[in-house]
């Protein structure tokens, strides 16, 4: 059996971890259009009008700024966490 080498080793965490976002981002993403829509548009047509619009922009913005502040948050309270270990 073939080992992997630290290096190897490594750069498949990498990769791993890149594809862990990626997916993480493309998640995020169809789950704020499908909110937005739902919310912003009440009968689909060929194209949106100038309030459905506006309305999913300011969707998303919304929900990015929350989702931003989230991840803000928690990752101060993760820090604080991991330094408690550490004394």
């Amino acid at each position: 059996m073939d080992r992997i080498s630290d290096g190897d080793s490594k750069e498949l965490m990498r990769q791993m971890k890149q594809q862990i976002a990626l997916a993480n981002v493309q998640e995020l993403l169809a789950t704020v259009t499908c909110k937005c829509f739902e919310k912003c548009v009440t009968k689909p047509r060929e194209h949106l009008s100038g309030s459905e619009e506006s309305c999913i922009h300011m969707c998303m913005d919304r929900f990015l700024d929350s989702f931003r502040l989230c991840a803000h948050t928690y990752g101060q309270r993760l820090r604080r966490e991991l330094s408690r270990q550490h004394v």
